[in-house]
């Protein structure tokens, strides 16, 4: 099977994501109903892979996406701007009382024991308005694009969005850019949009254009319908790579255009300590990360921190088995962080990938 083909060249971006910006209201370790005082964080996980791409890994990066003219908007654009993202938006006018609205989504962080909650306020969402035909893709990918990159959690929010996935996955194959899709289930997301039937028949539907496939072993048994591992005791790791290589074995015969499967592997012990790992799959080669225990600050925006690091490698031409290296380690770092984008810098990354440690730099 062939590997990925990189468009050569200078390029206007070597990035572009689609997908819905969402701010995340965040009170800490306090649960919500006790909470006094939040944190405001900016995400959306189609667009945190391209804000780390362009904060950590120096890449020119972009974003399609919905965005409103009240001040939530401008707070959400400004830190679109401070992480150095091309906007590229399709503006609505929001009345002041119904909206269209920017989506909230409340994430405490738990401790110990107590899981991190996460529940939303997706009602009038813009990005949910967005369809095919929003976007003038011609003018958009015009300059160059090198990847074009979408993902589940924005084809749950309507009946229109994976339309709108599906043009932008096909002008960016006409433009000579890789595809690439995080299928990033969400249970709550899809139950609101139909359940999982809906699910399943929308992402194989838009997995059927892409060309790197990104995502863990609840997002492709539940969003694709892949028969996945069935960890059963209690004593049976969920990182034993050999399951999930088999599933991406599955996945891949299904879907023969696939030329990149990624996976994240998480076992979490308690919300504050994980074990974390990674596994690769590129044009039949299999590649493993090795085991690593987290101290976890916050959980939210791991797996969007896998899939940059990941991207940055394949990109910038380093070996699948290093760009997994570089994904697995640039995940583990943005766990350190609070809230949902990097604040960690290459040199660091590639020092855990390369085996470092946490001992005091001097």
């Amino acid at each position: 099977m062939p590997a990925l083909s990189i468009r050569p060249g200078p390029s206007a971006l070597d990035f572009l994501s689609l997908g819905a910006l969402v701010h995340r209201l965040d009170p800490g370790v306090i649960p919500f109903r006790k909470a006094r005082t939040l944190e405001v964080h900016v995400s959306g996980g189609e667009y945190n892979v391209a804000a780390n791409l362009s904060d950590c890994f120096g890449l020119k990066t972009g974003v399609a996406t919905a965005m409103i003219d009240n001040p939530i908007g401008e707070l959400i654009a400004a830190r679109v701007r401070e992480m150095s993202v091309t906007p590229f938006y399709k503006r609505f006018e929001n009345d002041g009382v119904h909206g269209p609205n920017m989506a909230t989504v409340y994430s405490d962080r738990g401790a110990g024991m107590r899981a991190p909650v996460v529940f939303y306020n997706r009602a009038n969402e813009a990005a949910a308005l967005l369809k095919a035909g929003d976007f003038d893709w011609g003018a958009i990918f015009g300059g160059g694009v090198k990847w074009f990159h979408s993902g589940g959690i924005f084809a749950a929010l309507s009946k229109t969005t994976p339309g709108l996935i599906i043009e932008g996955m096909k002008a960016a194959k006409a433009a000579g850019a890789v595809v690439s899709l995080d299928l990033n289930f969400r249970a709550k997301l899809w139950k609101a949009s139909g359940g999982e039937h809906t699910a399943v028949e929308t992402l194989r539907s838009i997995v059927e254009h892409v060309d790197c496939l990104i995502g863990n072993e609840e997002d492709m048994q539940k969003g694709l319908g892949i028969r996945g591992p069935e960890v059963t005791k209690k004593s049976e790791s969920k990182l034993n790579t050999d399951d999930f290589f088999g599933m991406i074995d599955s996945t891949v015969k299904e879907f023969p255009n696939l030329k990149v499967v990624a996976t994240t592997l998480r076992e979490a012990h308690s919300t504050n300590r994980h074990d974390w790992a990674a596994v690769l799959w590129a044009g039949g080669e299999k590649f493993t990360t090795p085991h690593l225990s987290l101290d976890v600050i916050d959980r939210i925006g791991g797996g969007d921190g896998f899939a940059a690091g990941l991207i940055y490698g394949l990109l910038s031409g380093q070996s699948p088995e290093r760009s997994l290296r570089l994904g697995w380690a640039h995940g583990a770092l943005l766990t350190t962080f609070p809230g949902d984008v990097t604040m960690a810098k290459l040199p660091e990354v590639e020092a855990l990938a390369d085996g470092g440690s946490a001992r005091v730099q001097r």
